[in-house]
């Protein structure tokens, strides 16, 4: 964060920014949630992913997570003022993190199908990214490492995937032939009530 390498390519960036247009969008507060989105419209119109509805929410839930963990603690240790001066937690870009987080899972839900989901994918997260800089909220560096985090958790997401399913996984009680269960009603003090008894 001291590099004068670094600094200089912020500045000089942020500049040629400022320059070009002064006018802002709100376009990334939107595409940031492409990703993510587009593997749950997808399935819903047919196109099935790697995993199943259930099994993707837990990896996409682990990811975010992993992501927003990271960047919250990043943001508040590092304090860097934001390029228009609005607050001290630029660092790193926390829309990009998640832009590309979703990125990543789009991709690998889609991968056995078609690269063009992965390119498709990236293609609007470094969009989010590239407004994030037009917008004047975050310096090249902010998204470069909030890029970096994005991609980094859903990829951890899906390697701690075997494990964190057997956590959110109940394993289903198998009874013998003789198990039976009853459920019965019985009333006792002027009080109705429920009994259950399991053999087996």
């Amino acid at each position: 964060m001291e590099s004068h390498k670094i600094k200089f390519i912020n500045t000089e960036t942020q500049g040629e920014v400022k320059e070009f247009s002064n006018e802002k969008t709100r376009i990334d507060d939107i595409s940031q949630h492409f990703g993510h989105g587009s593997v749950y419209l997808l399935n819903i119109l047919g196109r099935k992913g790697e995993n199943n509805f259930k099994n993707r929410t837990l990896i996409l839930g682990t990811s975010f997570l992993i992501m927003s963990g990271t960047v919250v603690s990043l943001k508040n240790i590092t304090n860097i003022q934001r390029p228009d001066g609005s607050s001290t937690n630029s660092f790193p870009s926390g829309h990009t993190a998640t832009a590309f987080m979703g990125a990543e899972f789009l991709y690998q839900e889609y991968k056995h199908k078609s690269p063009i989901y992965g390119v498709v994918g990236y293609f609007v997260a470094t969009s989010t990214g590239l407004f994030r800089v037009y917008n004047n909220r975050h310096w090249m560096t902010d998204i470069a490492t909030g890029a970096g985090i994005g991609i980094l958790s859903t990829k951890i997401a899906y390697l701690t995937n075997p494990y964190t399913k057997k956590i959110f996984t109940k394993k289903k009680q198998k009874f013998n032939e003789t198990s039976n269960l009853f459920i019965y009603p019985f009333y006792s003090k002027d009080k109705l009530s429920l009994g259950l008894s399991l053999t087996f």
